[in-house]
């Protein structure tokens, strides 16, 4: 069975695609530590989750505990606005 060879061209086009990749996510700020000691579980589930939706490419939320809790919805709101504006 003969080795295959890939060509310089599909060389040049994995680093190309893998260095796009890789300067994709250079312009991603690293999140600051936050205390969130203090706060109710349900404030800091909200802020983590509010957090992780700035950062996701469509934001989203758990609209039905967003609107049932008000922990929940403080928590969800703070932590979208801070990890939208890095904090």
């Amino acid at each position: 069975m003969k080795p295959t060879r890939c060509s310089s061209r599909g060389r040049l086009s994995g680093a190309v695609l893998g260095g796009l990749l890789l300067a994709g996510c250079a312009d991603i700020p690293a999140p600051k530590p936050v205390s969130l000691v203090g706060f109710s579980p349900a404030f800091v589930q909200g802020y983590g989750e509010g957090c992780d939706s700035a950062a996701a490419i469509r934001p989203w939320r758990d609209e039905s505990r967003y609107q049932a809790d008000p922990d929940f919805e403080r928590g969800w709101n703070d932590g979208y606005s801070a990890c939208r504006r890095g904090r």
